[in-house]
């Protein structure tokens, strides 16, 4: 079945954990400094640790029988960037086609993996800085979305998104792609974006503006606690917020925004503890998403899997 109709069926789905985290930790893989990691394609050991992480996290779906999405490592591989490095377009192509191939090694559960598009904000994700307007984000990010149009991925996901208008706009170019496609917004504990949109008012301006709506909402980068935190949020208890926002990747830390992206050293946490927030988080909200961000690995995400399979 393609991703909107297991969508529409699945009670829950998992979504990758870590990568460039635990690519520089346990790998100690540099990323480049201009499109981070979708460099590492091109690095015989960086992409042989690509492969590991991301076969870890397909074989845990597996195991427990949960469908996954799994996403190219290309949040910084837009045109601005991509144009002003070493690398070529192609990098786009290369690195949906590791994905891909590593898909069709896994002929058991071939059918339940979904390879995905990352695309981010031009700015710093963690600051709202040289947020684009709409008109800038949709010219901005459509030469990214039509690039991974054309190899034919099964989604699209906007991830750690701070601010409007930019959002929208990448929305526009995301959906005019007809693919399906996930906003992922970087949300503080008291319901708001980095920019200070409430998160009923972004997943509002989205629906009443973009024609092709996506398929969901969720956020990443962020604790569960935290995530709680902000939907508890008197103005996101709304029939928008529950039916629409429907997952995590849930960081490992408490952590704010701004101390995550200052910190140098990797910030992890018990795997139990973690697993056990994110199935308050389910029970409270209905989320239907799940999976990993910074100081994760495969054993939060397999005892994840495991309290998620519990639940029947």
């Amino acid at each position: 079945m393609n991703l909107q109709e297991c969508f529409r069926t699945q009670d829950t789905i998992m979504i990758e954990g870590a990568l460039g985290v635990r690519l520089r930790g346990e790998y100690g893989v540099k990323s480049d400094p201009i499109v981070a990691n979708a460099s590492l394609v091109y690095e015989d050991k960086a992409a042989e640790a690509m492969k590991e992480i991301y076969g870890q996290y397909i074989e845990i779906a597996e195991r427990y029988h949960f469908p996954i999405l799994l996403m190219t490592p290309t949040r910084r591989a837009n045109r601005y960037n991509v144009e002003r490095s070493s690398y070529g377009k192609e990098i786009i192509r290369d690195n949906v086609n590791l994905l891909k191939e590593l898909r069709d090694k896994h002929v058991k559960n071939r059918n339940d993996i979904y390879v995905g598009a990352l695309m981010g904000c031009k700015g710093d994700a963690y600051k709202a800085t040289e947020v684009l307007s709409e008109r800038e984000a949709y010219e901005f990010h459509s030469w990214q979305a039509e690039l991974f149009a054309a190899e034919q991925v099964d989604f699209l996901y906007a991830g750690i998104m701070p601010a409007m208008p930019e959002i929208i706009g990448m929305a526009q170019a995301m959906g005019a792609t007809g693919i399906p496609y996930i906003i992922s917004f970087m949300v503080r504990c008291n319901g708001r974006l980095i920019d200070g949109t409430t998160i009923h008012d972004a997943i509002q301006a989205v629906e009443e503006t973009v024609g092709a709506k996506p398929m969901t909402y969720m956020a990443n980068c962020l604790h569960p606690t935290n995530l709680g935190f902000a939907l508890a949020q008197e103005f996101n208890q709304t029939e928008l917020v529950r039916t629409r926002f429907t997952g995590i990747q849930a960081n490992a830390s408490q952590l704010t925004p701004e101390e995550l992206d200052g910190s140098c050293e990797i910030i992890t946490s018990d795997p139990v503890e973690l697993a056990q927030r994110m199935i308050e988080l389910r029970d409270e909200f209905k989320l239907k998403i799940y999976g990993g961000c910074c100081g994760t690995n495969q054993h939060h995400m397999e005892e994840l899997a495991k309290r998620l399979s519990n639940l029947g």
